[in-house]
């Protein structure tokens, strides 16, 4: 009589630890794959963007789309639902009725980092929350993750006394300290602190104020494997590698020394000096 072949309990233990191991050593590697593919969507669609936003400066005899929608007042002035590369909610509609919104053929996907989770939350006064809809929830996902630099014309008319003082870029020709490779666009910023549409960083005091404390104002995201997306008025695009993860606490926080090299290469691609 043939001897019945199979496996034994012992065989088939070691052939499931022997998965188990393999499994083990693939799953990094695929988690890394998956960043860096969610990484190359990102700077795919800041291209994108960084296009529309030359484009717009072509048709308009170079100068720069206005990037109006500041989030500094409640309830919101007029201005902010005005002329803006986009509205402050970062809502679909808000998009669509952004300036920029016409050169991409209202491409909506394109101003959503593929792996920002965030979602539109609001409270009790139907104001936007961008701390609530950044922990997630059952709320439908913004519709944007990018902001637009304070350098490229920012508050150019939403008021007399900012406008007068804040370092900013009117038009592409303009753009000098920092140059066209070194000027910051557009950024991927942390979903905590996107209350409005424009990424601000310290500039030199306004006149008879004191000195700009050495603060966050808004944050990059560090979604794409501690690191997040930026593009330059030379349309060039970076994926910047954070030393440590910049992580949220409070909106214009102080920035830690393991933070300051990051802070201090941001705020290089900040216009500082007035004209």
């Amino acid at each position: 009589m043939a001897k019945k072949l199979g496996f034994t309990l012992i065989e088939l233990l070691v052939v499931i630890a022997i998965l188990a191991i393999l499994a083990a050593m693939l799953l990094p590697a695929l988690s890394r794959a998956k960043i860096r593919a969610l990484t190359a969507s990102c700077l795919n669609n800041l291209k994108q963007l960084d296009l529309c936003w030359q484009m717009y400066a072509d048709d308009n005899n170079g100068v720069l789309v206005p990037n109006n929608s500041v989030n500094v007042q409640s309830p919101i002035p007029p201005l902010l639902k005005g002329a803006s590369w986009a509205l402050a909610d970062p809502t679909e509609t808000n998009v669509k009725e952004g300036l920029l919104s016409k050169y991409n053929n209202d491409s909506v996907g394109i101003y959503r980092c593929p792996a920002d989770r965030s979602t539109l939350a609001y409270d009790a006064n139907d104001k936007f929350d961008p701390v609530a809809g950044a922990k997630g929830g059952t709320g439908s996902p913004r519709a944007r993750s990018y902001n637009m630099s304070l350098s490229v014309n920012g508050y150019p008319d939403f008021d007399p006394f900012i406008a007068a003082n804040v370092p900013m870029f009117s038009k592409l020709p303009s753009i000098q300290e920092p140059g066209p490779t070194k000027c910051l666009v557009l950024i991927d910023e942390n979903e905590y602190t996107l209350i409005d549409s424009q990424f601000g960083m310290p500039t030199e005091a306004f006149p008879g104020l004191p000195p700009t404390p050495l603060f966050w104002w808004d944050q990059p995201a560090n979604r794409h494997g501690q690191g997040g997306n930026l593009s330059f008025a030379d349309g060039h695009v970076e994926s910047w590698k954070w030393k440590v993860p910049i992580n949220y606490e409070t909106w214009a926080r102080a920035y830690t020394p393991e933070e300051e090299r990051d802070w201090l290469r941001i705020k290089d691609c900040i216009k500082q000096k007035k004209d």
